[in-house]
Parts: C-alpha cells; structure tokens; sequence
C-alpha cells in the first residue's frame, strides 16, 4: 500500500511528496480547530451554539448577536490561533537547530527577552494615562529586538565546542530568571496601572484583543510561516547533525543564524500582542512528531494546527470557566506544559 502520493506542478518544477498518515492527522486536527473556533466563539455570558455562530458569520443575525461574535469575541479568537501557530513553529525552529527536545522559546529564555523589551516599550511610551504616545506597530519590532539579544547569548553561552543539551538547558533556565528579574524591574519604575496590566500580560493573555492588533499580527504570522516552509529543507539538514550538514555542501552557521532570527521574529511577534504564554512551543512540536515523525515537512503544518488549538482552548476555559473572572490563557498551558517538561527532561536525564 503506498503511503505517499507525489505531487507536481507548474512543468514538474514544484514537487513534493504527501504523507498519507500526516495528510490524515493534519486535516482531523484541523477540523477539531475549526470546530474548536465556532465554539469558541459561542461561549461566554451570552451564548450561542456552533450552528447559530456560522450563521452569524453568514450575517444572517441581528445587530446585537453580530456585535458580541464579530466585535467582541473575533478578534480575541484569531489572535489565540496565530499566536498559537507561531510559538508551535517558534519552538519546532529551535528544537532543529539546537537539535535539542527540551528547547522551546519560554524554557530558552527568548520568550522573556521579547517580554523585557515589550514592558520597557510600555514604560518608555505611555503617557500618565497609560496611552501610548507611538504607534502600536513598534511594538513587535520592541518584542523582537528583546527576542534577538537573548537568542544570541544563549547561543554564543551554551557553545562549547558544540552544543550541550543541558548546558543550553541550564543557560537557558538563567537567562529566563534574568528577564523575569529585569520584567519586574521595569513594572516597578513604571505607572502602578501599568504594572498590575503588564502583570496579567505577562503571565500570557489575549484579553483586550481587537481588529487593528490581528490586522498588524496576521500578515506578520503569514509571512514569517510562508518563509519557514520554504526553509523545510534545511532544517531536515540540520537535524542530521554538523558532520552531515557539512558533507551535504551545506553553510550550516549561516543557515542556523537565519532559522534562529526567523525563531525569534515568531516568538516576538507573538509576545507583543499576547504575553508570555508559555509551553506551547514546547508541547507543541512534541505532540506532532509522535503522531507524524520528525520529517518537518509533515511535522510542521501539525505543530502549527496544535498550537493554535492549544492557546485557543486554554483562552476559551480561562474566559468561560470562571465568569465573571477571566483567567489568563498563559495559567493554563503552564499547569500542563510544566509537569511536561519535567517528564521530558527526566526521561532525557535517563536516555
């Protein structure tokens, strides 16, 4: 029985191979999301089923069922899914080019390099009134910068004649308590009604989303994947390791500081508009390669569809389960993706 289908295209100059097993669990996961998102968008104080949420989308709905689905929830909704996708394909980008299981950018320390950089952009650029005196566009190229020196010294700390496993680990660990110690620093200086918001913000949330922050948000997500999948080659390289890299004609430091940049430009622009939400990256690339394998050609489209599915839910439980109290998304995948990481590192401590 074959297990692949070939495609071609435009003359037989794109090709590419289908996974039948992968095709199978990337269109059942994304189903569940699309389900998952109707849902979604039906929960709260005023509810609505699945069925009328399509309708309401259809714009077959009054003013008032349109304004709660389409104004109020949408927009929180879609910032979860893309901030989901690029933490999952964030964290797969690091597992290959550190070719480590337990990187991922909140255990790395990247996570909060662009938290850093984000709560310094509020402090610097808000006025008494906690209005910000810039455009809110800066702020992803803020998160990003924050993202970019921590990646760098993680990589440029943990090398040692190559790259230890624990040693990025452990590094990793205390470049994260750096950015935490200087992440409340900056709260401290900063306005009290700013600290107690950065605060939930922190801890990972996408309360107070709107349509300009998906509008900003979105093309950023769609290019910074559409350039990764495009780089599904070298990262199946640089799994092989350096040795083989190297033998394949391959420049693997450049390729290595192009797929990292690409890492930290994912995990910044995901930061900037939610907090530091975090395990997703981690959790994520895991749960996919068990089910796919570590082709990342198959690996990460599913990682992406997990993720989103993974910061959809725990913003839907946080925002429904204990109304009217919202509890941050961030609190969730933390309680699961923590005792995870333990289970990983000790099994890891065993191999």
């Amino acid at each position: 029985m074959k297990k692949y289908t070939s495609v071609r295209a435009f003359r037989e100059k794109f090709s590419f191979l289908v996974d039948h097993k992968a095709f199978k669990y990337n269109v059942s996961f994304l189903l569940f999301l699309c389900f998952l998102f109707l849902l979604s968008a039906g929960m709260g104080e005023q509810y609505f089923s699945p069925w009328k949420v399509f309708n309401i989308l259809l714009g077959n709905s009054d003013s008032f069922e349109s304004m709660v689905v389409e104004s109020f929830r949408m927009p929180r909704i879609l910032i979860s899914i893309l901030v989901g996708i690029s933490l999952a394909v964030a964290g797969a980008i690091l597992q290959s080019i550190l070719r480590n299981p337990l990187a991922s950018p909140d255990v790395t320390g990247i996570t909060g390099g662009a938290s850093v950089a984000v709560v310094l952009f509020l402090a610097l650029f808000s006025n008494d009134s906690n209005v910000l005196t810039v455009s809110i566009h800066w702020m992803p190229l803020a998160a990003f910068i924050g993202a970019t020196i921590i990646a760098f010294l993680l990589y440029i700390l943990a090398w040692k004649n190559g790259l230890s496993p624990f040693r990025l680990v452990l590094i990793g660990i205390g470049l994260w308590a750096l950015t935490k110690a200087l992440t409340n620093l900056f709260m401290i200086l900063g306005p009290i009604v700013q600290a107690s918001q950065a605060n939930v913000w922190i801890t990972g949330s996408v309360y107070g989303s709107n349509w300009n922050n998906v509008q900003i948000l979105a093309p950023i997500t769609i290019v910074l994947l559409i350039i990764t999948f495009m780089m599904t080659r070298h990262l199946n390289i640089q799994e092989l390791g350096e040795d083989i890299a190297l033998g394949l004609g391959t420049k693997i430091e450049r390729q290595r500081l192009g797929l990292l940049l690409l890492s930290t430009a994912l995990i910044g622009s995901a930061v900037a508009f939610a907090g530091g939400i975090g395990f997703v990256g981690l959790m994520a690339p895991h749960i996919a390669r068990k089910l796919v394998g570590s082709s990342f050609g198959n690996l990460l489209p599913l990682s992406a569809i997990i993720g989103a599915i993974l910061v959809l839910l725990a913003d839907t439980i946080g925002r429904t389960l204990f109304l009217p109290i919202e509890v941050p998304a961030g609190v969730f995948t933390a309680t699961i993706g923590a005792p995870y990481f333990i289970y990983l590192l000790y099994r890891h401590r065993n191999a």
